[in-house]
């Protein structure tokens, strides 16, 4: 009896073990079985574009070869190619240009604009709502609407400003003028970005505690002091992802440059992503544009990692 009794709980001990062993197994798998979907979506829309992309970037990719197939390995001449072209270096230096001076005019006047509507007044909802507009509108019929604007014979601004004696009766070639239309497409891309970040810098700012303000208004701390001690630095996760996001958006764009500009007047609003176009689309030469769009994925990738390591690190000062 005391042999059967001794080897039944055994039994039961490994039964549990057993069973708890088996159960984290389960775990791993229903975890996997939810997210394969996510996987295959991002294995077959993105990651083979993007490893298609890199090897094209190393073929003598042409029309031809959508007829025959072939698509001999060329090594590094589209590299050569693509980085002794002086288009690609300036279309680099614009980019870069473009990217910063929309990022900044997004970022302050939406930060203004959320820190004003977070004092609640009659009709704020109203007004944030037709703020919102550019943000909605296809980014290509707010160019088209603009390259009307900005025409220097018959625009409306230039006849505005003229009228109140700000430029002369011949206008400011806003898009024609090399020096100018660089500036007008960031002035027009600011105009579009507006929103996006008003709307995510408000809702972080109805996310800070109002006890911290009410103590720092006892403590005697003015305005400007309250918004740098205590709203930045808790908005700095909220501002991480505008920046980031922002970046993202704002280093590959094309269809707007190509509304107001088509990369003219005389190359001089040429970004990295019209350049991709011009390659790959009207030279039909896809080596080259996979080149430059590496270049685009390279950038927009390190900025990403960028971001991932600013939130964990926010995330782990939060815990």
């Amino acid at each position: 009896m005391t042999t059967i009794t001794s080897i039944a709980p055994a039994k039961a001990a490994g039964t549990t073990q057993t069973r708890t062993h088996r159960a984290p197994r389960r775990q791993r798998l229903l975890r996997w079985l939810f997210v394969a979907p996510a996987l295959t979506y991002m294995a077959l829309f993105f990651g083979y574009p993007l490893v298609n992309n890199i090897v094209m970037s190393f073929q003598r990719y042409t029309p031809k070869t959508y007829f025959t197939g072939e698509a001999p390995f060329n090594g590094l001449d589209n590299w050569r190619a693509v980085f002794a072209n002086e288009l690609f270096t300036d279309a680099l230096w614009h980019t870069m240009l473009f990217t910063v001076g929309s990022l900044l005019g997004q970022f302050t006047i939406g930060l203004a604009l959320a820190v004003f509507f977070s004092r609640r007044f009659r009709l704020s909802g109203l007004v944030r709502a037709v703020l919102l507009l550019p943000w909605l509108v296809p980014m290509v019929v707010s160019a088209v609407v603009w390259r009307r604007i900005l025409d220097q014979e018959h625009g409306m601004l230039n006849t505005a400003l003229h009228a109140v004696g700000m430029v002369p009766a011949d206008g400011v070639p806003w898009l024609s003028s090399p020096s100018v239309a660089l500036l007008s497409a960031v002035l027009v891309n600011i105009w579009i970005g507006i929103p996006f970040n008003m709307v995510i810098l408000y809702g972080g700012l109805q996310e800070i505690p109002r006890d911290l303000y009410e103590a720092a208004a006892l403590d005697g701390s003015g305005p400007w002091r309250t918004f740098r001690s205590i709203t930045l630095p808790m908005l700095r996760p909220v501002i991480t992802v505008v920046l980031v996001l922002g970046f993202m958006s704002t280093v590959k764009i094309l269809d707007l440059i190509l509304a107001l500009t088509s990369g003219g007047p005389a190359d001089s609003t040429q970004t990295l992503g019209t350049v991709t176009y011009q390659l790959s689309f009207l030279q039909l030469d896809f080596g080259q544009g996979a080149v430059v769009g590496n270049v685009l994925i390279l950038i927009s990738a390190v900025f990403a990692v960028l971001y991932l390591r600013a939130n964990r690190a926010d995330f782990g000062k939060g815990k």
